[in-house]
C-alpha cells in the first residue's frame, strides 16, 4: 500500500508542528498548510502550502493529489469576563476555530473522497464540556466545532471519518500568556487532576491514533485529553 498522506492545517506551529514530526518520523506523507507557509524540515515526505482560510475567498493552490487523513490545528485563546467580550471578538474566534475549518475542509474533500480509509480530526477545548468563567467566546466557537464534528460524522459515513480532540491547557506558544511564570506554570498544573499541564506530544499522539486503523470504527466522537479536567 502506498504511504498515507495526511493534510495538517496549522502545521508550523504548537500541536501541528508537533503532529507534523511525528508523522513525518514515522514514514507518513505530509503536507503543511499555514499562514507561513514555510518548511519545518527537509523531508522529502513534506509539502508545505501557503494559505490562511480565516480570509474571505481565500483560494490557495489547488490540491489535485489524495488525502488519507486531514487535521485542522488552528485555535484561540480568548480569555475575557463576559462583558469586556466584544462582537468582533465572537466573530474573530468563530471565524479561525469553525469558519477557517469549514473553508479548509472544503478545499480538501475532494482530495480526501479520493483517499484511502480517510479520517478527519478538529481540535476543540475541554471548556466546552466543563463551564469555565471568562472563557465564553471560545467555548462557543469551538462548541460549534464538535456540533459540525458530529454533523460531518453522519454526513460522510460510511467513507470518511470524522472526530474531535478537546485537550485542556497545552504548553504551546498559544499558550505562552498563560504560561509565562513559574508560579503561574504551577497554578495551571495544579488546577488538573493530574498536576500538570498538556504537552503538544500529548495531543498529537490521540490525533495519530485517530487517523490510523486501529480507530476504524470510531467516528463522530470528542476526545477528552485534559489531565482528566472534564470528568474529576
Amino acid at each position: 500500500m502506498d504511504l498515507r498522506t495526511i493534510m495538517i492545517i496549522g502545521g508550523t506551529s504548537g500541536i501541528g508542528l508537533d503532529l507534523a514530526r511525528l508523522l513525518l518520523s514515522e514514514g507518513y506523507r505530509v503536507v503543511s498548510v499555514s499562514r507561513k507557509g514555510s518548511i519545518i524540515s527537509e523531508s522529502e515526505l513534506l509539502t508545505a502550502i501557503q494559505a490562511d482560510f480565516t480570509l474571505p475567498g481565500s483560494s490557495p493552490d489547488f490540491f489535485d493529489g489524495s488525502l488519507d487523513g486531514f487535521v485542522y490545528c488552528p485555535g484561540t485563546i480568548r480569555l475575557k469576563p463576559f462583558h469586556r467580550l466584544t462582537d468582533e471578538d465572537f466573530l474573530g474566534d468563530f471565524t479561525i476555530n469553525v469558519l477557517g475549518g469549514v473553508r479548509a475542509f472544503r478545499w480538501a474533500l475532494p482530495a480526501l473522497k479520493r483517499g484511502h480509509l480517510p479520517s478527519v480530526v478538529f481540535i476543540s477545548t475541554v471548556a466546552v464540556t466543563r463551564g469555565m468563567p471568562f472563557h465564553s467566546s471560545i467555548a462557543a466557537a469551538k462548541g460549534g466545532l464538535e456540533g459540525l464534528t458530529r454533523s460531518l460524522a453522519a454526513e460522510l459515513a460510511p467513507d470518511i471519518r470524522v472526530n474531535a480532540v478537546a485537550p485542556s491547557l497545552t504548553d504551546t506558544p498559544l499558550a505562552e500568556r498563560l504560561l509565562a511564570t513559574p508560579e503561574s506554570r504551577k497554578q495551571r498544573a495544579d488546577g488538573h487532576p493530574l498536576k500538570r499541564t498538556g504537552q503538544p506530544g500529548d495531543i498529537s499522539a490521540m490525533i495519530r491514533f485517530l487517523l490510523g486503523p486501529d480507530s476504524g470504527w470510531i467516528t463522530g466522537q470528542i476526545f477528552h485529553v485534559d489531565g482528566g479536567l472534564s470528568v474529576i
